[in-house]
């Protein structure tokens, strides 16, 4: 869990790909309601996970009004419609995703099933700034992990949303993106070395969750990947 006012990490356990999987959405509070940073896979009990985390902090799942995806992958996305059918959520994502979320494309790393398709209100790029009660959020773009992936900066408390462009589920605390699952691994670890430049402390990420560790870590990771 982080210490941020109104940022929140929602963890739970989910299946996806005939196997358990803990996961971490994230949700920050703002004067319109919630935003949350993705969903979990299909047919997974996610969004009834979110529900109950949610609930526990005096919400419901009708607060949220914008969901933005990290990018497409099915353990991020594949609940969206379930939640769509639920709230009144705007989508948003990167111009590079959303081919991939609304089902012009199909999933990259896909093996012929793919989640259903939505439809992605806004599209986002780099320089995209969100008001929040934790402060100003950022769009980053982070791709490698897949073309359009972005993370969120929250600046004032220097903490990074990392999506999948940082992983903290390893024995060291964080890592840098896992090779079997990243689409272009050179362009992924050019995006490290990018995050390594900014003022972080402390990173949230999808698998693995909260870590008190920033851009130091991140900056060794960069330079682990150049020897």
């Amino acid at each position: 869990m982080t210490n941020d006012p109104g940022l929140h990490a929602l963890p739970s356990t989910v299946e996806f790909g005939g196997r358990e999987l803990t996961i971490t959405p994230a949700v920050v509070e703002t004067e319109r309601g919630l935003v949350l940073f993705d969903v979990g896979p299909a047919d997974s009990g996610a969004v009834n996970a979110l529900e109950t985390h949610l609930r526990s902090l005096e919400y419901d799942l009708s607060d949220i009004w914008l969901v933005v995806l990290t990018h497409h992958d099915g353990d991020h996305a594949g609940a969206l419609v379930t939640l769509l059918d639920r709230t009144d959520a705007v989508v948003a994502a990167h111009r590079e995703e959303v081919p991939y979320i609304t089902g012009d494309r199909a999933p990259i790393k896909s093996s012929g099933d793919r989640y259903p398709p939505v439809a992605v209100d806004i599209a986002l790029s780099a320089g995209v700034r969100f008001p929040t009660l934790a402060g100003p959020m950022d769009v980053l773009e982070t791709p490698g992990h897949t073309p359009g992936h972005i993370s969120l900066y929250f600046p004032e408390s220097a903490l990074l949303v990392a999506g999948d462009a940082l992983v903290a589920d390893r024995e060291a605390p964080l890592s840098g993106p896992k090779p079997r699952f990243t689409a272009d691994m050179d362009r992924a670890l050019e995006s490290v070395a990018e995050l390594g430049t900014l003022e972080i402390d402390h990173t949230l990420c999808y698998h693995g969750g909260y870590v008190e560790q920033g851009a130091e870590r991140i900056r060794e990771i960069a330079a682990a990947a150049r020897e």
